[in-house]
């Protein structure tokens, strides 16, 4: 594996970030409309999907952008 290749494809990422979009605006709006908590599944979702984005993106970054010099 090449120094700086990410985790996630191109296309992969646009997709993690829509489902991160889609999941995040869903839980407020579910949150006001259903009278349960299953809200929070979607929340979770959205947490886990950051995750691998940030996961990603650490990735992503050059080994000398990493030591902070």
């Amino acid at each position: 594996m090449r120094q700086g290749s990410g985790i996630l494809t191109t296309r992969q990422r646009r997709l993690a970030w829509l489902g991160f979009l889609l999941a995040a605006l869903q839980a407020p709006v579910s949150a006001r409309l259903v009278s349960d908590d299953s809200w929070l599944f979607s929340l979770c979702v959205a947490l886990m999907v950051a995750t691998v984005l940030i996961a990603d993106d650490a990735r992503r970054r050059p080994a000398d952008a990493r030591t902070g010099d």
